[in-house]
């Protein structure tokens, strides 16, 4: 599950449980990127802050998982790199891609979608009462979608509500809140 995660929000966990759970995974690796291509601006907070509230919000779920390799690698961040590097490290493994259906209508302009379709499934978080319409999948992608429960909470919003002094405890996991109200961040 690809994003910016600046900050990671209850929405963010919700949906990586609604997709393990649709589809039986046996995780979700969360993968913080360096800079999202299709996003305007860079993070807020440091890369280093990005993973360590990914890291507190994931903590004590096995299923979750962080993991550095677009951070590592730095840049923009295009998913067919990710996908190669993934396979790569797990040439047996079904690897899928979390999106929601704002991601599926633009999948026709991400970086080689013929060659990413061919390494990974997609799995679309649709919301209740709303399907995929017919033929918006590009040729050779694998669609999964899944009605995902319907979680009105964005990182933007948050960030804005935090230089407002207006409370977010209840859009992000504890100890994310926690940290954030320690240190002031995003104010």
């Amino acid at each position: 599950m690809g994003g910016s995660f600046d900050p990671v929000h209850l929405g963010h966990m919700i949906a990586a449980q609604d997709a393990r759970e649709a589809l039986g995974l046996d995780r979700v690796i969360f993968m913080p990127a360096a800079h999202a291509p299709l996003k305007d601006s860079a993070p807020r907070v440091s890369d280093a802050v990005r993973l360590e509230l990914l890291r507190a919000a994931t903590a004590g779920d096995p299923t979750l998982e962080v993991s550095t390799l677009e951070l590592d690698r730095g840049g923009v961040s295009y998913t067919i790199d990710t996908a190669r590097a993934l396979r790569h490290a797990h040439p047996v493994d079904s690897i899928f891609w979390i999106i929601g259906t704002d991601q599926a209508a633009r999948l026709a302009h991400w970086r080689e979608i013929g060659a990413l379709a061919a390494l990974v499934e997609f799995i679309v978080l649709t919301r209740p009462g709303f399907a995929l319409p017919a033929g918006a999948m590009p040729a050779g992608v694998q669609a999964h979608p899944v009605t995902a429960h319907v979680v009105e909470i964005s990182s933007s919003e948050i960030r804005t509500r935090l230089a407002a002094g207006r409370p977010v405890h209840w859009f992000l996991p504890a100890a994310v809140a926690d940290i954030i109200a320690s240190r002031s961040l995003y104010r």
